[in-house]
């Protein structure tokens, strides 16, 4: 009897029969512009050429992402957006392409790492970025995660080509590159090196001013340089 596939599986899986040179994963941030736009921009960014998706949850400070981000963060908050209902656009979006959670660790540890990772899986998520959760001090959201079948993914402070090769050298797991990346012929260098190709603040920027249609076009844009 076949183990049934787990949600790190669909990471995999994403990475590697997406038939473009690197995988493609936009960031959208839950709730903004509200939360029905955030649903629909997820889905438009599937339609449009997305390999997976990085889905953030708003926080109130949100130390490792830049102005756009933090801006629709808080946007998102003084719109009433709450963990709760970003999982149910988590739900809708889950079935499409996977989803990795881009959540701060305040948030993972209100009521418990293990409380946390249920509720993820249950909704869908493929797997969690917590970008303030020390390396040192994840033993039990790593744990609630392989427990749970979804995947803990790390970051790394950004240098492209080189912390790529070390990556790569220390890990058998796919390494995406995100940070700075807006315009599709950074996405294209980007995939010379890396297995995915993260966009963010432009994504977020352009959900901002044109909804789902314009974030429709710029991914189908960063799709169209990583062929």
């Amino acid at each position: 009897m076949t183990a049934p596939a787990t949600a790190s599986d669909r990471i995999a899986a994403a990475f590697g029969s997406h038939g473009k040179r690197a995988a493609l994963m936009p960031y959208l941030m839950g709730g903004f512009p509200d939360l029905d736009s955030s649903r629909e921009i997820g889905l438009a960014c599937a339609d449009a050429g997305a390999d997976l998706l990085e889905l953030g949850i708003p926080f109130s400070d949100p130390l490792a992402d830049g102005p756009v981000i933090h801006a629709a963060a808080t946007a998102a908050l003084a719109a009433g957006a709450t963990p709760g209902e970003v999982l149910r656009v988590c739900e809708e979006l889950a079935p499409r392409v996977p989803v990795v959670l881009m959540v701060y660790a305040n948030l993972v540890l209100a009521r418990g790492a293990g409380a946390f990772v249920d509720r993820a899986a249950a909704a869908g998520a493929a797997g969690l970025i917590v970008p303030d959760l020390p390396h040192d001090e994840s033993a039990e959201a790593l744990a609630a995660c392989d427990s749970a079948g979804i995947a803990l993914v790390p970051l790394a402070a950004p240098s492209l080509e080189d912390t790529v090769a070390r990556v790569r050298e220390a890990a058998s797991v796919p390494v995406a590159v995100g940070f700075g990346i807006a315009r599709p012929e950074q996405a294209s260098r980007v995939a010379d090196i890396a297995d995915g190709v993260i966009v963010g603040s432009r994504l977020v920027r352009a959900a901002g001013e044109g909804g789902a249609a314009a974030v429709s076009e710029a991914v189908a844009e960063l799709a169209a340089a990583l062929a």
